[in-house]
């Protein structure tokens, strides 16, 4: 036999052997497509063991709560928080963990802007959102129900700093949040484009993309990616605004006199409706479950004394009709003469009646190019791209 013989004999074996593998492979793939959709675990999505219809609980996926507030830094100006510190009126992260199992499927806080009687629909509006999420098709083998399916969505719920969420399709019609006993023929996941911080990133978004193949294969999911170009154009178009309407304004107060001791500072503070924080921090409620503005003592907890407050105001989180820098400014007044303190800035300068109109002004600008772009200070969506 010549070289040539013994070389075709070999590759018609590599052949052969190939072709085998591929179908034995094919066969494999099918076996399981079988076996998962006959499996005795995939019972009748509509109807319970015993026949009768299953009944329909509240969202489970977690959706975070508020944390205290941390320190912030005095002054006027745009620019994000100190290290630490979340918005005033927003929760400083979506509470999202990696962690998966029974506990997290325990009924969460409501989405900042939203209450526990929001409509599903409404709700699954906020939860994703075209105009700040990326949306990411999720199509199913079949209908399939929210208990088989919400174990694997929770191994997936943020990339980096961005929180990611999940709707589905109910039997009724309506996009809703996944729940524990609901029924769905389409699903949609959604993450963040932008934070306060960041935009989405090519390596959080390729990371995104693989881990969400893993996740959808778990529950007989095909997922339509969009394209990585387009996400990251308008991911970045979305946090130059962030960063161009991340605004904070602070009013200081100084003691006239000899430092307050905080025994008698916390006392007036309370009398001037604030909420006292565990962190040592307080917060003037909105009477909505909401915070209108924040105030430091810009000690140390535990210290005995301090000769400064700051009031801060985070304009995007506050809605306008709330008017928090208007009444930021008078329970500064009212602070002042309650502690014989002046009002002044970051420079010590004392703020002028002029000043404080003329800021209000800026204040009522700002709110228009928020309501302009269609993100409305102290909407569900500025609460989440500002927390």
């Amino acid at each position: 036999m010549t070289d040539l013989q013994m070389s075709l004999i070999a590759a018609g074996g590599v052949f052969v052997v190939g072709v085998i593998s591929y179908n034995k492979w094919q066969e494999h793939k099918a076996r399981k497509s079988v076996e998962r959709a006959f499996a005795s675990d995939h019972d009748d999505v509509l109807m319970r063991p015993d026949g009768t219809p299953a009944e329909r609980s509240e969202p489970v996926l977690d959706i975070g709560a508020t944390p205290p507030l941390g320190p912030v830094e005095p002054g006027f100006g745009t620019g994000a928080p100190a290290a630490g510190a979340p918005a005033a009126g927003a929760p400083a992260a979506d509470g999202f963990g990696e962690s998966d199992g029974a506990a997290s499927l325990a009924p969460a806080a409501p989405l900042p802007g939203t209450t526990a009687d929001t409509p599903p629909a409404e709700l699954a509006d906020s939860l994703v959102d075209p105009l700040i999420d990326c949306m990411i098709p999720l199509a199913l083998e079949g209908a399939a129900r929210g208990d088989k399916i919400l174990p694997s969505l929770l191994k997936l719920r943020r990339i980096g700093n961005k929180p990611i969420h999940y709707i589905g399709l109910a039997v009724n019609g309506d996009w809703e949040p996944i729940v524990h006993g609901g029924v769905y023929t389409k699903l949609q996941a959604g993450v963040q484009m932008a934070t306060r911080t960041t935009a989405l990133n090519e390596l959080e978004y390729s990371e995104l993309v693989t881990r969400l193949r893993a996740v959808a294969d778990e529950i007989g999911a095909e997922p339509e990616v969009p394209d990585m170009i387009e996400v990251m154009s308008e991911a970045r178009t979305l946090h130059k605004f962030v960063a161009g309407h991340d605004a904070q304004l602070g009013v200081n107060l100084k003691s006239n006199g000899p430092p307050w001791a905080m025994s008698t500072l916390i006392g007036a503070l309370e009398k001037a409706g604030f909420d006292v924080r565990p962190d040592g921090r307080f917060a003037m409620p909105d009477g909505a479950g909401g915070v209108l503005f924040t105030l430091s003592t810009n000690v140390t907890l535990g210290a005995d004394t301090t000769d400064r407050l700051t009031l801060l105001l985070d304009v995007p989180c506050v809605a306008p009709e709330r008017d928090g820098f208007g009444a930021m400014v008078k329970t500064a007044r009212d602070l002042m003469m309650r502690l014989d303190a002046a009002m002044v800035d970051d420079f010590e300068q004392p703020l002028l009646d002029a000043t404080l109109e003329e800021i209000a002004g800026q204040v009522k600008e700002f709110y228009t190019e928020m309501e302009a772009a269609d993100i409305p200070a102290g909407s569900t969506r500025a609460l989440r791209l500002f927390s």
